[in-house]
């Protein structure tokens, strides 16, 4: 079976509806420049996203799932939406503090408990296929790799666009550094220091003065 994210299985179990999840999403207003950015796109196919949209989709997580699962599963899947952004909270602190790092690292104990909890009780509980989208890009794949192994254009017709059965799957290197974050911020310092995403909040204001510098001359 294939692998997925935390992202797209919560997509996938709720994906009976994704026009709900859609409408949720666009109903979230977008708050101050670089906090929270409006939701123009189909969440729910999880196509062209940037890191910041992914974080903005974790921060809006819990209005937008609640109440999509039944009350069994919702309630492990808002309290883990609820400890995974306190997490990431914790995780961008621009100044940390003994107490900060000891209360990251019990998020993260935490946060791993209730990841193997959603995995096996929540997810096995639900059959997930692919995403349309994916079952295109990977039907437009076999296409081309069929062009390539054959001179034969007819050839094309015997593929099927059918969809496959996929997994949470939290065994990744991505899930198992989480655990290291506590120990690299007491290396290296807080996260922002080798993160991308402040050069990013600046790279609008540059624009704007580089503009007016270019007029101005």
């Amino acid at each position: 079976m294939q692998g997925i994210t935390t992202g797209n299985a919560l997509v996938l179990l709720v994906y009976v509806d994704p026009r709900l999840i859609v409408y949720r999403f666009c109903q979230i207003p977008p708050f101050s420049q670089a906090t929270i950015h409006r939701f123009m796109n189909n969440v729910s196919q999880m196509k062209k996203l940037a890191a910041h949209d992914f974080e903005d989709l974790l921060q809006c997580s819990i209005p937008a799932f609640e109440d999509l699962l039944d009350e069994a599963h919702n309630k492990h899947l808002m309290k883990l939406l609820y400890w995974t952004a306190e997490w990431h909270a914790f995780a961008k602190l621009r100044v940390h503090t003994d107490s900060t790092l000891e209360h990251l690292d019990m998020l993260t104990r935490e946060f791993g408990f209730l990841m193997w909890q959603f995995q096996d009780l929540t997810c096995l509980q639900f059959r997930t296929t692919e995403l349309p989208c994916e079952v295109a890009a990977r039907y437009r794949q076999q296409q081309r790799a069929q062009a390539k192994a054959s001179a034969n254009v007819l050839s094309k017709s015997g593929l099927k666009q059918s969809t496959r059965p996929v997994t949470l799957n939290i065994s990744t290197i991505k899930f198992h550094s989480l655990g290291d974050y506590v120990q690299m911020i007491q290396m290296f310092g807080c996260t922002d220091s080798f993160s991308t995403q402040l050069v990013q909040h600046l790279e609008p204001c540059t624009q704007t003065k580089c503009s007016c510098a270019h007029m101005q001359t």
